[in-house]
């Protein structure tokens, strides 16, 4: 476990190092292994609290790496549009979800590094179940799932664990459950149980919005 640990004096940026001591001021630590490739998904779970965006954001920062992040289309016109791709915003036009899926796969596949994190309940509230779309777009780019905790009993953000999914749901997620396990959030009773939405009608989960 220990292992994977991240430690200031072996990150090779002032920015890195600086972002790691300020979460490790605050008691977190990160865990981290590296990735493996440079095409995937990476979910975040689970999201319960504003907290995650400041603990994500310096863990990003840490590692340094350029994960990307979906937001509606409007967003990035005009002058903010450029502020927002060079944060790693990549835009979608929620006006239609047709083909939307594999043109998001398409795009990450011709991109020679492409990540995709993804907060899948998709709001701090309670949900019942997570949204589908991170689950058809790893399938349908065929890249690993990165599954991302937050743990805040231990104070821990953990980049480690890796799967790649066959497509039954049923293992699938089992799996993802199992990965998470004892992981719990600042606000632990409104974390979504670990299952996807039912798919809506007319094509195997490829409307569903990430």
């Amino acid at each position: 476990m220990s292992n994977y640990e991240l430690h200031a004096a072996s990150l090779p940026g002032f920015g890195q190092r600086l972002s790691l001591r300020i979460m490790q001021l605050f008691g977190w630590t990160i865990r981290y292994k590296p990735l493996p490739g440079p095409h995937g998904v990476a979910i975040v779970y689970p999201h319960t609290s504003n907290w995650d965006f400041f603990v994500g954001l310096f863990g990003k920062w840490a590692l340094g790496l350029p994960f990307r992040w979906l937001a509606k289309d409007s967003l990035f016109k005009g002058p903010l549009g450029g502020i927002m791709r060079a944060w790693g915003g990549v835009p979608v036009d929620r006006s239609t979800t047709s083909g939307s899926t594999q043109r998001l796969a398409d795009t990450m596949r011709q991109s020679d590094w492409f990540w995709l994190a993804i907060a899948p309940e998709g709001t701090r509230s309670y949900r019942p179940h997570l949204r589908s779309g991170f689950y058809y777009l790893a399938l349908t780019a065929d890249v690993p799932l990165l599954l991302i905790y937050f743990d805040y009993p231990k104070k821990e953000l953990g980049v480690i664990d890796t799967i790649r999914l066959s497509g039954d749901q049923e293992k699938d997620m089992a799996a993802i459950a199992a990965a998470y396990e004892g992981h719990l959030g600042f606000h632990p009773a409104l974390a979504a149980p670990l299952t996807l939405a039912p798919a809506r009608s007319g094509g195997a989960g490829q409307g569903q919005q990430a």
